[in-house]
This record gives C-alpha cells, sequence and structure tokens, in this order.
C-alpha cells in the first residue's frame, strides 16, 4: 500500500463558492458552500496565502483562511459527491481543514447553514417559555434531513458549471447534531450510499440540555457506516457512541481519538475548545466548561485533523469509488491494515472500539 495515503492533501487544487438558494416549499434561503476541483491553472493557489479564500464565521468578525481559491475555474468532470452537515447553531465552514481536504482527492463537497442558523422563526427570543422553546427545538430538528434533501437537490440540478458531482456516488459527513444528521437522512433519501458520523447525537440518555434526538436506523439498506469519536467528550460522551454503534444494522467501524473533546472536529480546535471552556452557558448547560479538560490536557488540533480527514477519506474511497477503480482498492487494503499502527506511526492516539460487522 505504499501509494495510497489518506492522510496528505490530494493532487487537485480546491475552488469553493458560495450560492445563495431559496427553498420555495418552506419559505427558507440557505447560504450554501460548494467545494469543487479546480481547474489546472488553479495549481497551488489554494496553499499560497496570498491567493487563499478568507471568510468570517458568526458572531465574530476575525478572519479566517480556508485552503481553496473563492470562485476559481472548476475542473471538468464528474466527481463523486459528499454533504457536510454542521453541529447545532454552526456553520457551513465550520470543517473546512475536513471539506477542502476530500476536494483535493476529487470529491464534490457541499454545505449549507441549517435551518436553525437561516431561519428567523427557528432562533430563539427572549421571554420564550418552555413549551414554545420545547415546540422550536423539535421544529429545529425536524429541519435537519429536509436540508440535506434541499442542498442534495441543488447540487445535482446545477448545470451552470462543466464540474458534476455523481448521482450514485453520495456521501454524508456529520458532527454532533450533524452527525445525527448524517444517521437519521438515509431513511428517506436513498441516494446516500456512505456516512461518517464525528461524535454524533442522538444516543437515549443525553445529558441535561442536550437535544433530545432518536434514531431509528430503519435504512432499508446497508449504508457502510464510520463512526469518529472523542475519548473525553464532555457534551456527548463515549457510551453514547457505543450505544448508537451496537444499533446500526449496517456494516459499520468506530475508532475513537484518544485525549480528545467534542470541539476536536472542527477547525481551530484550540482556539473553539478554550473559547467554549470560557463561554457563560444558561443553567441547564452549565456543566459543560465544568467538566471539560483545559487543551493542554489533550491532543492537538494538528493530530485530530489528520485522524479526522484520513479516516474519513478512506471510508469514502473504499465505498463510493468504483469497485475496480484502483483508488477503492488500495482503501480497501488500507481497512484490513492495522488502523490503530497507522495513526500511531503518525503521532495520533486512537483506539478501535470492534472491527468490522457484515451489515443485515
Amino acid at each position: 500500500m505504499p501509494d495510497y495515503d489518506p492522510f496528505v492533501r490530494g493532487p487537485f487544487p480546491v475552488g469553493t463558492r458560495t450560492v445563495q438558494s431559496s427553498d420555495q416549499a418552506r419559505n427558507r434561503s440557505f447560504p450554501c458552500e460548494i467545494w469543487y476541483p479546480a481547474a489546472v491553472q488553479h495549481q497551488g493557489e489554494d496553499l499560497a496565502p496570498e491567493t487563499q479564500d478568507v471568510f468570517t464565521v458568526p458572531p465574530g468578525d476575525a478572519p479566517r483562511r480556508q485552503t481553496a481559491v473563492r470562485n476559481a475555474a472548476a475542473r471538468p468532470g464528474t466527481w463523486p459527491a459528499i454533504v457536510f452537515s454542521h453541529h447545532s447553531g454552526g456553520h457551513r465552514r465550520a470543517a473546512t481543514f475536513l471539506c477542502t481536504h476530500l476536494c483535493s482527492h476529487g470529491y464534490m463537497v457541499a454545505a449549507l447553514d441549517h435551518s436553525e442558523v437561516s431561519a428567523p422563526e427557528l432562533r430563539g427570543r427572549e421571554g420564550e417559555t418552555p413549551e414554545q422553546k420545547a415546540a422550536r427545538m423539535q421544529a429545529v430538528i425536524a429541519g435537519r434531513v429536509p436540508d440535506v434533501r434541499f442542498l442534495l437537490d441543488l447540487l445535482l440540478n446545477d448545470t451552470t458549471t462543466d464540474s458534476r458531482p455523481d448521482p450514485e456516488r453520495i456521501g454524508i459527513v456529520g458532527h454532533s447534531f450533524g452527525g445525527w444528521t448524517a444517521l437519521a437522512a438515509p431513511e428517506t433519501d436513498p441516494r446516500l450510499r456512505a456516512i461518517v458520523a464525528l461524535a454524533p447525537g442522538g444516543a437515549s440518555n443525553p445529558r441535561p440540555g442536550i437535544l433530545p434526538l432518536t434514531l431509528t436506523f430503519a435504512w432499508g439498506r446497508d449504508v457502510p457506516v464510520l463512526y469518529l469519536a472523542a475519548q473525553n467528550d464532555v457534551s456527548l460522551p463515549l457510551a453514547g457512541m457505543y450505544e448508537l454503534f451496537g444499533r446500526t444494522e449496517a456494516t459499520r467501524r468506530m475508532i475513537v481519538l484518544r485525549r480528545a473533546d467534542h470541539m476536536h472536529f472542527m477547525d481551530h480546535v484550540e482556539e473553539m475548545h478554550e473559547t467554549v471552556r470560557r463561554m457563560a452557558f444558561p443553567e441547564e448547560l452549565s456543566w459543560i466548561p465544568r467538566e471539560m479538560k483545559p487543551i493542554a490536557e489533550l491532543s492537538s488540533g494538528d493530530q485530530s485533523h489528520l485522524f479526522v480527514r484520513g479516516l474519513t477519506l478512506a471510508h469514502m474511497d473504499a465505498v463510493l469509488r468504483r469497485s475496480k477503480e484502483k483508488r477503492s482498492e488500495e482503501a480497501r487494503r488500507f481497512w484490513q491494515s492495522d488502523i490503530v499502527r497507522q495513526l500511531a506511526a503518525r503521532d495520533v492516539d486512537a483506539v478501535e472500539h470492534s472491527r468490522v460487522v457484515s451489515g443485515k
């Protein structure tokens, strides 16, 4: 397996564009981000600071940078596609380290600001009663899977570019609430063929204040799942990950990153982790910052990013690439190797929860 290394950046320069699109059926407008393999003339521009895309993420206005070129010319072709679903109240560009990595290996990737961010009627209001809040939370939950279906429709029906998604090779990746979204969406959307769930919600006994999410896993087919979890996750503890893994009636695998918490699946890990530790939470969530370890006691952002992007890519390559494609064969051989040792060789401390289990 000397030529296959899912942990390193791929050969394609990455382009990115933002599309504002309206869901007429729900009267909602969504900003959507699309990453795509860029034309050869952009080679190296996505890695050069002077040509990289710079953006801001609310509520702050500090500039952030991603390894992609804004509005770059697209490389013509048909590519496997991946939807990314962000955490509760998050942002479509919450994990650009992952989205751009996948794209550099020949995937189209799409994300949107989910309904709880984009729809004014789903935002919290001052003086909201407990009953009103509970009803709003149910509406937030109900909006997630339709958001994914809307985004997929947008991506598949776009005729404005020569870079096209392959409708037969579509996967989904999600973090936290987005992880739940990734596990819930295949029940009603048969287009989804592969899942990576990053510290997903949906366990039967959530901690106080955590969204009351439920999952049926009634997909009616085998949708291979890779669970990536964090050993010291305060918000969504490891016990819940084990429960979801055990209930998954599909081919599944779980790798756990040691000395990691819930923010280790996002951009700017150290900054995000310490920001959450300093935040003033409402009473029902006040346990979160109290229980979080200082980032100095945990894995670094570089280690967690390598863990997430390499394993996510290898899973998608193994499932979504065509069976006779060299990359598919290489990815399957990668998963037959000692993954924990592969990670340890890259200074990443992880453990596998269980070996691969065949779907029912």
